[in-house]
């Protein structure tokens, strides 16, 4: 088992549907009331790439690839067309709040935040894409002094930030997937079209 850092086919991959899945317990008591229990910390997104397939050519590339992965085996990158970006277009080094500076820790996982101050959700992002991430600590976009480890998201800083500085940065990012199917059922339905109604795909979650 291993990851292969290359990307599924980015025409079929912007076709495909899919998105995030939580694992709920909901126990209906004897008065109707509820107890319910997320079996989860983070969210696990799920997608069925068959949907991209919109000719012959797309449906060999795919063949190829499911192939090169082995089926289930190893995991890849994917691009998900409706969340890559930190801020949903092009990345500043302000998008993202990663921590605040103590003078001690160096290392900063790099999150997407979802939602308000209500009860946001701290996606961890894993597979930056290079040469997107832009840092900035204490509101200074940081050219030099720090490095990215590309197969965790951690940012590491050679000199810790200073005690109450806000951590930030902007990124693209891919989502670590793996086929969730050792068989394709392929289609030709013309000269040169081709289907898969099924090619499902699952995230690899940290």
């Amino acid at each position: 088992m291993a990851f292969h850092a290359v990307r599924f086919p980015l025409d079929v991959a912007l076709g495909a549907r899919g998105g995030p899945e939580r694992r709920t317990d909901v126990v209906t008591l004897a008065n109707g009331g509820e107890q319910r229990n997320g079996r989860w910390q983070h969210s696990r997104r799920r997608y069925n790439a068959g949907y991209g397939i919109k000719s012959r050519a797309d449906m060999a590339a795919v063949l190829a690839f499911f192939e090169e992965r082995r089926g289930r085996l190893h995991g890849f990158l994917w691009r998900d067309g409706l969340d890559f970006s930190s801020n949903g277009a092009i990345p500043t080094p302000l998008d993202q709040l990663l921590g605040i500076g103590d003078g001690a820790h160096s290392e900063f996982a790099l999150v997407k935040r979802y939602g308000a101050d209500f009860d946001p959700y701290l996606r961890p992002i894993t597979r930056p894409v290079a040469g997107s991430v832009r840092v900035a600590v204490a509101g200074t976009e940081m050219t030099g002094g720090w490095s990215l480890d590309g197969a965790t998201g951690v940012v590491s800083f050679a000199t810790a930030p200073a005690s109450g500085a806000e951590v930030r940065a902007g990124f693209l990012f891919d989502v670590p997937v793996r086929f969730d199917t050792d068989r394709l059922d392929v289609e030709l339905t013309s000269f040169e079209g081709a289907e898969a109604p099924a090619i499902p795909l699952v995230e690899i979650l940290p």
